[in-house]
């Protein structure tokens, strides 16, 4: 990518600001669109604050509400939660032509099919990170772990833009590579979370605890295998022999995580439970196969977040 290259990410939450902090240092211009106008002049006055692994830094980055500020950018990066990604997508128009490329690694099944009936599926790369972050207030986060992040055509082809993506990522400082499955990838990290996220809002253990209560490790693997009922009938190729382990060694190796779905509870915020466990039991409704555990998870998460108000702590 030149060094004329306009990247643009939307959404300057935790992981926006996060790709945006790797992104500034190669030196090509960032621009971040946020709908959060407290942040974006926090941001504008204070810059962007990293702290974490990566260390501490404050870095200056071009922020606004307005896209058409941005106007056409070579990459678009979609960096907000599930529930919002339709109107990320219709915020984002203005920065597309026909030579932009549309990357989302966002958590949750649905976004690329969002993401498809307003920008068009020719666009759209897809794929999964596993960089955590969290946000510690308007326009400061802290890096928490870090991880891989593989992208990939939806076609499955090894493609020119798709090489010269994960250069540019590599050269970001990010651990990348490049898939030809990008739904085998998607419903990879799909499992995990179907395993650890709403169990941990519901529970509010970190990630490391689910596994040593076996009550909960046993519901654990109950939502689990209820998703590879559905990954087995789909014929879907998981990146991993055998998912229950995948799912306690990722719970290892995040022992000390405080799971995005455990952090929007605690913050009062709406959570990605629709495209995560609800992805599961509406995959279930189509293909006539019961799901009564990711459906009560869903339930109790929903709940969870229609009860902020009454509930104490």
């Amino acid at each position: 990518m030149g060094d004329q290259v306009k990247l643009a990410i939307v959404g300057a939450g935790a992981m926006g600001s996060l790709f945006a902090f790797f992104f500034a240092r190669t030196g090509k211009k960032v621009w971040l669109l946020d709908n959060n106008q407290e942040r974006v002049e926090k941001v504008r006055n204070k810059g962007l604050k990293i702290e974490g692994i990566s260390g501490e830094h404050t870095i200056n980055v071009s922020i606004t509400n307005n896209a058409f500020e941005i106007g056409k950018a070579d990459l678009v990066l979609i960096c907000v939660k599930a529930y919002d990604t339709l109107k990320a997508a219709k915020d984002a128009m203005p920065l597309v032509s026909e030579q932009t490329t549309i990357l989302t690694v966002q958590n949750g099944l649905g976004n690329i099919e969002i993401l498809d009936q307003v920008l068009g599926k020719e666009k759209i790369l897809g794929g999964i990170t596993s960089h955590g972050a969290t946000v510690l207030g308007p326009g400061s986060v802290r890096h928490a772990g870090s991880g891989d992040t593989t992208i990939g055509e939806l076609n499955g082809k090894i493609t020119p833009r798709l090489n010269k993506i994960v250069s540019f990522l590599h050269n970001s400082g990010i651990n990348a590579s490049f898939t030809d499955d990008v739904e085998g990838l998607i419903w990879s990290k799909l499992i995990i979370n179907v395993g650890i996220n709403a169990l941990t809002a519901i529970t509010r253990l970190k990630n490391g605890q689910l596994i040593y209560v076996p009550e909960i490790r046993k519901i654990l693997k109950l939502a689990v295998e209820e998703g590879l009922i559905i990954v087995k009938r789909k014929n879907i190729k998981l990146i991993y022999q055998n998912p229950f382990s995948k799912v306690e060694g990722v719970c290892t190796a995040t022992a000390s995580n405080v799971s995005s779905m455990l952090q929007d509870i605690l913050n009062q915020k709406k959570t990605e439970v629709d495209f995560i466990n609800g992805a599961i039991v509406r995959e279930g409704e189509l293909l006539g196969i019961p799901t009564p555990v990711n459906l009560l998870l869903l339930n109790l998460v929903k709940g969870l977040e229609k009860t902020h108000n009454i509930r104490e702590g």
